[in-house]
Order: C-alpha cells, then structure tokens, then sequence
C-alpha cells in the first residue's frame, strides 16, 4: 500500500499562488508609477507698469451672448467678442477678467479667462481677434446684462 503525504501543498497551487502575486504587485508598481499628471494651475500673467499702460490700448466690443443646453441639460452661457489691439506693439497674450453683475450693479460673478493664449497666433498692431467664454453657473441674480471685461494680465513681445 502507497501512503500519500496529504500535508503537502501540490505544486500548481504554490506556482499559481506566485503568479497572482506577481501579477498583483505588477498592477501596484504600474498605477504608482503612471497617475495622471495633476494640472498644473496657470499662473496669472503680468500687470507691472508696462503691461498696465498698454492694457488701456485692449479693447472689447462687438459683444454678443447666447444660452445652450450641455449634455448634462445644464445652462450654459456664451459670450462672444473681438479684442483689438490698438497700440503699436505686438501682445503674445491677453488676461482679462469677466464680471456679471446684479441689478444693483454689484458683481456677482468674476472670473479671469485667457482671451488670448500661449498657443494662438499673436495680435499684433490694429489687428483684431475673436474670443469666446463659456459660463455653466451664472448666479439666478445676473442683470442678463453684457459683463464687463477689463484686461488683468498682458505679455508683449
């Protein structure tokens, strides 16, 4: 009579044992190792002496708005424009900062938007371009009057 020794473990369970757990500290390694980058916050651009004087030769006009639904059915607000630049130096970038106000004039929503970023083409004298935000909350409060834009932030060439 052939005893077996019921005590050890069978050789396929051990290798598959050693399978899963390299298979799991692989997955580990990679999502350690492969998170998303976080975005990085954009810094604002510069508003010192220079920019500030030039600032006054940016302007906003022809400005027109419009309500869409997203696919989520939430209210999202447009406003469209052209900025001009109509000073003698070419503008790399353009900052500006977006008020809507009540009815009694008080703001109740600023935000700052690139009119003009880092990968569109520059403005240069007497050159204008057109520009669009994108609100999803406007506060219930909002005069569904055109917000004022004023330029915060500049880079010339």
């Amino acid at each position: 009579m052939i005893q077996e020794d019921k005590s050890r473990t069978p050789a396929p369970f051990v290798v598959g044992i050693v399978v899963v757990g390299l298979l799991l500290g692989g997955v580990v390694l990679l999502t350690r190792h492969t998170r998303p980058a976080e975005p990085a916050a954009e810094e604002h651009l510069p508003i010192t002496g220079p920019e500030q004087a030039y600032a006054r030769q940016i302007r906003f006009f022809d400005l027109r708005m419009s309500r869409a639904a997203n696919f989520l059915n939430q209210e999202v607000t447009f406003v469209f424009g052209i900025a001009a630049n109509d000073g003698p130096r070419t503008v790399r970038e353009i900052e500006a900062s977006v008020e809507f106000h009540d009815l009694f004039n008080q703001v109740i929503l600023r935000d700052t938007r690139r009119v003009l970023g880092p990968r569109a083409a520059p403005l240069g004298p007497g050159q204008q371009r057109e520009f669009q935000f994108g609100f999803e909350h406007v506060p219930a409060g909002w005069n569904h009057q055109y917000p004022s834009i004023r330029v915060t932030g500049l880079l010339l060439e």
